[in-house]
């Protein structure tokens, strides 16, 4: 079976996935009891692609604690980073990398959105995409879904609840949008 692309990320009722000061309290206070399907989703994913500022953030937040010490993570980032433990920093744009792992085994998650995610909806690689809708109101920040070349057509193939959220999971069908 052919390895897909994934995203799977919370936002904002308004669509929103962090502030204008990139925070994410906002999500952290409203986490609810269950964990979204997130360890579910994890299990199906061999591979951890993000930009450098997601990285940045976890790192910043997570300290020690790397949450994908056992997936392969891949960085995007044009600066030249210090090695670190656990990650490959790539130069390449997005899409040129993201269809070289295509050519491997095991599915990508796509982990944050905006800059990273804006390429590859515009080169139709995204396959599905997870979106956890959090029970709050930011009013502006950072957007889901950055302005870009792409319209896209796109199936829902699950709903779930998981106490106040909502998460809503979609197919993309990459077909001729003329």
């Amino acid at each position: 079976m052919r390895a897909k692309v994934l995203g799977f990320i919370a936002a904002s009722l308004d669509g929103y996935i962090a502030t204008k000061e990139h925070s994410l309290a906002w999500l952290f206070r409203n986490e609810g009891k269950e964990d979204n399907g997130y360890e579910e989703f994890y299990k199906t994913v061999d591979k951890v692609v993000m930009g450098r500022k997601t990285y940045e953030w976890i790192i910043g937040e997570m300290k020690d604690n790397f949450p994908y010490k056992d997936k392969d993570c891949y960085v995007f980032t044009s600066q030249y980073p210090a090695p670190a433990e656990n990650v490959t920093f790539i130069q390449e744009s997005p899409p040129v990398f993201i269809r070289s792992l295509l050519q491997q085994e095991g599915n990508i998650w796509v982990v944050g959105g905006g800059s990273i995610l804006k390429p590859l909806l515009e080169n139709r690689l995204i396959d599905e995409i997870e979106i956890s809708i959090t029970p709050v109101l930011i009013g502006e920040g950072i957007r889901l879904f950055q302005e870009g070349n792409y319209e896209e057509d796109l199936e829902l193939i699950n709903i779930r609840k998981f106490d106040d959220f909502v998460s809503l999971k979609y197919r993309f069908k990459h077909e001729s949008t003329g």
